[in-house]
C-alpha cells in the first residue's frame, strides 16, 4: 500500500530485454536504504526490487505489466516517480494507492497559470464510473485531485513542490500516463453492480 506522495524522482539507466519482459535499472539515492525483495512504487506501479546497491535498483518488469502501463515505454534518461510501501506508524498523508494502474491516460495539453500548472489529460471511457469532481486519483503514482471533469478527460493543478519533486516537470503532451483510481471508489461500483443496480461494465472492474 503506499500513500501517493512521492520520495524522489529516479533516472532510468537501461532497459535490459529479459524474455518477454525486461529489467530496468533506475539510478536512485532511495537504493542505500532499500534490499532485494523490497517493493517500490515505480511511476505508480508497484514492482519488486531485484538488486538495490550503489545508488542504483533494479527490478523485473513482466509482459503484463509492459502492455497495461507506461513502464513499457521508459527508456534511458526517462525520470520516474518513486515511492516506497508506506509504513504502519506514519502519518497517512495522500489516498489510499495499490501500485495497480487501472489505465493509461494520455496528456491532452499543459497550461501555465501564474506559479502552477494545469494539466489536462484524457482517460479511458471504462474508467469515468471511478471519477468525480474532487475526488482523488493517482497520475504516474501521485496523489491529486480531479479539478474538473469531462467525459473522458480530467484537469488537474500541479503546484510548484508537486511540479519540483516528480516527473511532472519533464512531462510533454502526448505522454501517457498511469492512472490509478480511487479504491474506495471502485469497491463503491462492484456493490452496486452486485447488488443489481446496473450492470456490470463491459470488460469487468479495472485490471
Amino acid at each position: 500500500m503506499f500513500t501517493g506522495l512521492i520520495e524522489a524522482v529516479g533516472e532510468v539507466i537501461e532497459r535490459a530485454p529479459i524474455g518477454a519482459g525486461y529489467r530496468v535499472r533506475i539510478a536512485s539515492a532511495l537504493a542505500d536504504e532499500m534490499r532485494a525483495g523490497e517493493s517500490l512504487a515505480v511511476n505508480g506501479v508497484c514492482l519488486t526490487m531485484v538488486a538495490a546497491r550503489s545508488g542504483e535498483l533494479q527490478a523485473d518488469v513482466g509482459p503484463e505489466t509492459v502492455r497495461v502501463t507506461n513502464l513499457g515505454a521508459v527508456q534511458s534518461g526517462t525520470l520516474v516517480n518513486l515511492e516506497r510501501p508506506m509504513r504502519g506508524d506514519a502519518r497517512f498523508g495522500g489516498h489510499f494507492v495499490q501500485g495497480h494502474v487501472d489505465g493509461l491516460g494520455s496528456v491532452e495539453e499543459i497550461r501555465v497559470d501564474a506559479d502552477f500548472w494545469w494539466f489536462t489529460i484524457g482517460v479511458p471511457s471504462r474508467l469515468a464510473p471511478y471519477l468525480i469532481p474532487k475526488g482523488s486519483i493517482a497520475v504516474d503514482g501521485v496523489s491529486l485531485t480531479v479539478a474538473t471533469l469531462a467525459e473522458r478527460r480530467i484537469d488537474i493543478m500541479i503546484i510548484p513542490y508537486t511540479w519540483d519533486h516528480t516527473n511532472f516537470r519533464a512531462a510533454r503532451p502526448g505522454d501517457l500516463v498511469n492512472l490509478e483510481c480511487d479504491m474506495i471508489g471502485k469497491y463503491v461500483v462492484r456493490m452496486a453492480e452486485l447488488a443489481g443496480h446496473f450492470a456490470p461494465r463491459e470488460g469487468g472492474t479495472p485490471p
